[in-house]
């Protein structure tokens, strides 16, 4: 495997996308749609033990998210194009293509309800565009 393509990725645009990605997250599930999911997930909410770890989960999902905006700058660089059109393309076609899908088919099986998936989806569409139009505007 050629590994030179990861000299080319500028890692500051990650990590600022990543950043934009977690911020959105709190923006998502606090104002936009915070009564809504929290409504979903009503049992998970009832229970005491549910904010224990936070912090934790919070660190691991920054994690997470910069390894999404990795991947993103990898594709956005073997691709060669850059501007915040081609940005929205791709955070596009990989929201839709690998992060709701995957959640969608989790939910499935979890019979999880329409709305959980549609805000949790959606979000990760949003947040694959956001990340996409950073790292593809900043090369």
């Amino acid at each position: 495997m050629n590994t030179e393509i990861i000299a080319h990725v500028n890692w500051l645009a990650v990590l600022v996308a990543g950043l934009a990605y977690f911020i959105l997250r709190a923006l998502w599930y606090s104002a936009l749609f915070g009564k809504k999911w929290q409504s979903y997930n009503s049992s998970l909410m009832a229970d005491p033990d549910a904010k224990k770890g936070a912090a934790e989960i919070m660190v691991l999902s920054l994690i997470l998210m910069l390894g999404c905006s990795s991947g993103l700058a990898l594709i956005i660089t073997r691709l060669d194009v850059s501007g915040w059109l081609s940005g929205l393309e791709i955070g596009l076609i990989t929201g839709i293509c690998c992060s709701a899908t995957a959640i969608h088919i989790s939910y499935i099986y979890e019979k999880r309800p329409l709305g959980l998936h549609l805000i949790n989806g959606l979000y990760n569409v949003a947040g694959n565009i956001i990340a996409a139009i950073i790292i593809s505007c900043w090369r």
